[in-house]
């Protein structure tokens, strides 16, 4: 049995680095969790997809070591219209891609092939695919803002999301804190 404490580390910190998605203003969000062994942090992950993913939300890891996990929270429904974009999908081609449908797409994602991210990651988290395609083309450089992500189209489309962010994360904070549930808190 894993202890109770431990299920709720792992549900603050889905709270803490997740709260858009988790609020539906967002596709997914993605953190690295650290766990001390991985019988236990299996069994977390069975927790809190348990209590999620009744709600449309979803936890599952892209990469993971002996310690730590690079966690990808989702809602497949957004990830499925997300994919579904012409735009989204020939810049996915462009690295490789073949299939857009949601679980496919998870399953061909380039986290740990290379020293540095997958920059197409950006389609899987809500960034506008402008801002995206921008920052492959400008490696990282010549961005207007940085936020969430780097922003290089509408900075103050970005600059009102990243402060909906950062105010639904501070909410959902708090109110975990107080003793409401991740499944109430979760749309």
């Amino acid at each position: 049995m894993v202890c109770t404490d431990v299920l709720g580390r792992i549900e603050r910190e889905v709270i803490k680095e997740c709260s858009p998605t988790l609020a539906g203003l967002k596709t997914g969000n993605l953190f690295n969790y650290r766990y001390d062994n991985i019988s236990d942090f299996r069994k977390e992950l069975a927790s809190v997809n348990r209590k999620l993913n009744a709600k449309g939300v979803y936890v599952t890891f892209l990469k993971r070591n002996e310690k730590s996990a690079l966690l990808y929270v989702f809602r497949p429904d957004r990830l499925e219209k997300d994919l579904s974009q012409p735009a989204v999908q020939n810049v996915l081609k462009t690295f490789g891609y073949t299939d857009y449908k949601v679980g496919a797409s998870i399953k061909q994602q380039r986290v740990g092939e290379n020293t540095c991210f997958p920059h197409e990651i950006g389609l899987f988290l809500s960034y506008p695919v402008e801002d995206v395609i921008q920052f492959i083309r400008q490696k990282g450089c010549n961005y207007k803002c940085c936020g969430v992500w780097k922003v290089y189209c509408d900075e103050a489309f970005s600059q009102k999301m990243f402060a909906r962010y950062r105010k639904c994360t501070e909410v959902y904070l708090r109110v975990f804190d107080r003793g409401r549930s991740i499944s109430a808190l979760t749309v």
